[in-house]
């Protein structure tokens, strides 16, 4: 079975520190190679992989504002599509095209000969935001296998092959037995993630409050989250990545994951758990399919149980929480439930 495994163009796989989806697409890739599958990973070019890489990107669209000259920045569009077109003209190579750059590579898909795996990566919110994006997928619906990372993220107007969880190498995660004195949040740091909510919840509640991620708005960020910055009660350490994203992981008292949006998965919450981590969550998208509430954090209903539960997080285990990683968010069970799809399908 030869497999082409498409990331997105956007940052490099795996990312340097910010990059779900390029994250995503790494593990797959590498997965697959270990299993002696052929693979072919659609990347950029300062991308790393154990199997064949194939790019045309110099650098990513996002990572050239940081990294780079600007001038890819600058002509998104144009690499965008000159990195799809790339993959899709070899389309002829490969029994199976796993496709994680959403819906844009869908039209090529009446057109090409080996099936498309479409993972839905944005899930419900996408949808919401953009309607014309379910229109699209429930055009090429007949045409590619949708996988969802979530039960949640499943629209009902879509066929979808399988809910596969994401996976993480739990070993390389370092376990903090004992809670630490910080609170955390990991990940973009705008309004769907709920860093406004997180700063005054760990002021109320009488804690730091670490923010790790990027910061895709500025306006957001100058208004709503620099006044309070003041590096003892909120601290903004970046986005990072690597052994001290493993740090800060683990040492901290709680994730906090007050998103404002219906999460389609939250990679951040897994990463925390296989850190021994409780995680506290509102109540939306597939938090009560990840967290175990009472066991590994709480899923709460209100502004007001946010403060109750973090008072409640000493009575969680965290070897608890690891276990639940262990048991259920590994790479090699995401890893090992994609290969059976990808064989079912290319068998059919």
């Amino acid at each position: 079975m030869k497999i082409a495994v498409f990331a997105p163009s956007s940052w490099r796989t795996p990312p340097r520190h910010y990059g779900p989806s390029e994250f995503f697409s790494s593990s797959i890739s590498e997965g697959l190679h270990r299993r002696g599958i052929d693979v072919t990973l659609f990347a950029t070019k300062d991308s790393q992989t154990s199997a064949t890489l194939d790019a045309v990107v110099p650098i990513g669209t996002e990572e050239d504002k940081f990294y780079g000259s600007g001038d890819i920045q600058k002509n998104v569009r144009y690499w965008e599509y000159l990195h799809i077109g790339n993959c899709f003209d070899q389309a002829h190579k490969f029994d199976l095209i796993h496709n994680n750059m959403n819906y844009a590579p869908l039209y090529f898909a009446p057109h090409i000969k080996p099936r498309i795996v479409t993972t839905v990566h944005s899930g419900l919110i996408d949808f919401q935001n953009q309607p014309l994006s379910l229109k699209i997928y429930k055009q090429y619906n007949p045409f590619s296998d949708y996988v969802a990372i979530s039960n949640a993220a499943r629209h009902p107007d879509l066929n979808y092959a399988a809910t596969i969880y994401h996976g993480i190498n739990v070993s390389e995660y370092v376990f903090q037995p004992n809670a630490g004195e910080y609170l955390l949040l990991f990940g973009r740091i705008d309004d769907a993630k709920g860093a406004a909510g997180a700063i005054e919840a760990a002021k109320k509640f009488g804690m730091k409050l670490v923010l790790s991620g990027i910061a895709p708005d500025p306006v957001y960020f100058k208004e709503r989250i620099e006044p309070h910055l003041d590096g003892v009660h909120v601290e903004y350490i970046g986005s990072v990545g690597g052994e001290q994203k493993k740090k800060i992981l683990s040492e901290a008292y709680a994730l906090l994951h007050l998103i404002n949006f219906d999460e389609p998965f939250g990679l951040s919450v897994i990463e925390a758990l296989a850190s021994g981590t409780p995680v506290v969550a509102l109540n939306k998208g597939s938090m009560p399919e990840i967290i175990e509430s009472g066991k590994t954090g709480f899923v709460v209903n209100s502004f007001d149980e946010v403060l109750e539960k973090l008072g409640d997080i000493p009575t969680i285990n965290r070897e608890d929480c690891r276990a639940a990683a262990s048991e259920r968010f590994t790479e090699d069970i995401m890893v090992d439930n994609y290969a059976k799809l990808f064989e079912q399908i290319v068998s059919s």
